[in-house]
């Protein structure tokens, strides 16, 4: 991609796009994420890399040097990207500044290492509330990067911003609720075992 990104979850988002829906069509891949030059394929943990690897390898290789578009027209091009920093007319002066810092400054830092951030909103209490995409989304230093990096830059420059909070899809939330009540369960049972 020549600018912004792009993120396809499941194969009904990937339809915009040839590579993706080839991509998400391999066995064990979970996601796809396009960068404005590279491409993070996500995948489940029950497929090992050595197997996925090679098959997703290909598909990049064959795509790319047949000169194959990564979209089918311009227009779902511009739908698949992130609109969520665009400053619209109706933005107060505080959301404006948010938007434009996490566009300029936030955003590139974020694709280096091969993910994106998408504003979600600033609530009254002035937390900013953001979500983590690609290999960023479900990295275990993304609470670092969203509380020493983004929230002291955010806070530095808009006083009226008081933090940042990550949002979870809802799938997220129930992937952590289960982690936390298997890990909960080992505990218990280590508790229990006689030593």
């Amino acid at each position: 991609m020549e600018e912004g990104t792009a993120e396809f979850l499941d194969t009904r988002s990937a339809l915009a796009s040839p590579l993706a829906i080839r991509l998400m069509g391999i066995e064990g891949v979970k996601a796809v994420f396009y960068g404005p030059d590279f491409v993070t394929v996500s995948k489940d943990s029950e497929n090992p890399w050595a197997v996925t690897k090679p098959e997703i390898y290909s598909v990049l290789m064959e795509h790319f040097s047949a000169g194959l578009p990564l979209f089918r027209s311009r227009e779902e091009r511009d739908a698949a990207g992130p609109q969520d920093t665009k400053i619209l007319d109706t933005d107060s002066e505080t959301v404006a500044m948010i938007k434009e810092l996490l566009e300029t400054r936030v955003r590139p830092a974020i694709m280096e290492d091969g993910g994106d951030i998408e504003y979600r909103g600033l609530n009254d209490e002035g937390f900013v509330k953001v979500k983590l995409k690609g290999s960023c989304r479900g990295c275990e230093s993304s609470t670092v990067t969203l509380k020493s990096g983004i929230e002291r830059m955010l806070m530095h420059y808009i006083p009226e911003v008081k933090g940042v909070e990550q949002v979870l899809d809802e799938e997220e939330v129930v992937a952590l609720d289960q982690f936390a009540k298997l890990e909960q369960r080992l505990t218990e049972k280590d508790k229990s075992e006689p030593k």
